[in-house]
């Protein structure tokens, strides 16, 4: 009997015990102010020939079994046509400065090797004609990397040659030979990758003669992008905050102040993972609140990145001409046990989510010269947005941020502050909420909110000058736990449900789940 009088006791000092309230937040956003544009091109993606990210991610092969188009898998294209994809940067990476294109075209391919990445057989089935189809499928643009490590600029010419020329040449026989004679497009060129590293170990000094040598000689000759919709050049630009990556910006970005008619450039590129300490280590699944606090840590380290080499930049480009080009970013973490290390697979958590979220919102923040992003990479590989294995296909955490935040993709900034407020965890402080703002082409005003606090939900109070909004709906994305992942037995673990809210008083209150990313539209 005491048993059962203790256990009735603690059961009605539980139900007693208050709840903990939301914090409340209050957020301004004056609507009559807008910003620069949302590039949608700070939505891409980017395929390596790396694990199974092109080999049974997209590709695999006209006679399988999953069902395809030309070999491209039908459930991935669904998949990516529904976040309107905006570009795909291809084939690399470290890859691309040792891929030689003529070996992935024609009836006949070579087999090689692929050294960078688990030294495992390259047989080159998915090559220029399998990309521009998978392109074509899912409604994106090319951005192709070209061999600046190992190729020559006649090599780098003669592709672009054949994919581009519209005139009877010798490969553009070749090209319609081999089932397009209609030339490509091709939006974006990349000359070189990582070309302080794994593309070459150059100085700024000697990176900077190669890449006036591509710019002069690598054309486009598609008559349609001869005038507004012109290739844009790509230089290689830094990969961390030292100095040897502030001297690289600077060196390429004094060069481009003075660059005369032979030779020009568009974007510089940076890239930058969110890994705590090299080599990766940290666990995609199965870790706690510490691992969360210290890997979203290191992720805002982006904004202090993006503005300083912004700076350098601004130096010597105060109109903003050329776009920083944020073309591999993405959390890094250990290879999943049992995998190739050189496949870099990984899960994709909550977490990976909220990681999302925060990058995409600093790039957002910073569009008037971040102008392009990729994040890395789509499929099977570091932060993916699909995970595949034979006919089974998952959408990771990662792809719904992504699609719910289809609403932003050229849409125009519009300024938000917020007395964002804090999350500690283990003598780790981060801020707890974060937030931006745009309008879309048709003039609606969309909210993203991201709730970094694991265990606490928030409030948040819209105040807005020049508009009245009476309710809010969209999407929110959260879970049970910060290392919540779907999986092919349970894909739904972590995904969007329906979000709403209605002004009362004439406020407008939403509120925000722990550990959750929200995209809402507001109505007036």
């Amino acid at each position: 009997m005491r048993s059962l009088l203790a256990s009735l006791t603690l059961l009605a000092v539980a139900m007693a015990a208050p709840v903990a309230a939301a914090q409340k937040v209050a957020l301004f956003i004056d609507v009559s102010k807008p910003g620069p544009k949302i590039d949608r091109n700070l939505f891409g993606q980017f395929a390596e020939h790396l694990g199974h990210g092109v080999y049974e991610g997209i590709w695999v092969g006209p006679d399988s079994k999953i069902p395809n188009t030309r070999g491209i898998r039908n459930d991935v294209v669904a998949a990516l046509k529904a976040i309107k994809v905006p570009n795909v940067r291809w084939p690399g990476g470290c890859f691309a400065d040792e891929y030689h294109w003529r070996k992935g075209i024609g009836p006949q391919r070579t087999v090689t090797l692929n050294p960078n990445w688990g030294g495992v057989i390259e047989p080159n089935t998915f090559g220029t004609t399998e990309f521009m189809d998978f392109l074509d499928q899912i409604g994106a643009e090319a951005y192709l990397s070209v061999n600046v490590g190992s190729g020559t600029p006649q090599e780098a010419a003669e592709w672009l040659e054949y994919l581009t020329t519209a005139q009877p040449t010798t490969l553009a026989k070749e090209r319609a030979a081999n089932g397009h004679p209609a030339p490509y497009k091709v939006a974006f060129l990349g000359i070189g990758n990582e070309s302080w590293d794994c593309g070459g170990n150059m100085t700024p000094g000697y990176y900077l003669s190669q890449l006036k040598i591509y710019s002069r000689f690598v054309r486009n000759f598609n008559p349609a992008q001869q005038d507004k919709q012109q290739m844009l050049k790509i230089a290689v630009g830094p990969g961390g905050s030292e100095s040897r990556w502030t001297e690289w910006t600077d060196a390429i970005m004094k060069a481009y102040q003075n660059h005369t008619w032979s030779w020009d450039m568009n974007g510089l590129s940076m890239h930058s993972y969110t890994v705590v300490k090299w080599p990766p280590s940290f666990a995609s699944v199965g870790f706690g609140e510490t691992e969360y606090a210290q890997i979203l840590k290191s992720t805002l380290e982006m904004n202090s990145l993006v503005e300083k080499h912004s700076a350098i930049m601004d130096k010597y480009d105060p109109e903003k001409k050329v776009a920083l080009v944020v073309d591999e970013w993405g959390g890094w973490y250990a290879p999943l046990p049992g995998s190739n290390p050189g496949f870099l697979a990984q899960q994709n958590s909550l977490r990976d989510a909220v990681l999302a979220a925060l990058n995409l919102n600093i790039f957002a923040r910073h569009a008037d010269r971040v102008r392009m992003a990729n994040i890395a990479q789509m499929i099977n590989v570091l932060q993916a947005m699909i995970l595949t294995d034979k006919e089974k296909m998952v959408l990771t955490p990662t792809y719904y941020v992504y699609k719910m935040y289809v609403p932003f993709q050229d849409a125009t900034f519009v300024p938000a502050t917020l007395d964002a407020g804090t999350f500690t965890h283990d003598g780790i402080t981060l801020p707890r909420i974060d937030a931006i703002a745009a309008k879309d082409k048709a003039g609606k005003l969309w909210l993203a909110i991201t709730n970094v606090d694991p265990n606490q939900s928030a409030e948040i109070e819209v105040t807005l000058a020049g508009m009245n909004a009476k309710s809010a709906a969209g999407e929110t994305l959260s879970a049970s736990k910060v290392d919540s992942v779907n999986t092919f037995d349970a894909p739904n673990t972590v995904v969007p449900k329906p979000f709403s809210a209605k002004a009362q008083d004439g406020k407008l209150t939403l509120k925000l789940e722990p550990k959750s990313v929200t995209a809402i539209a507001l109505e007036q």
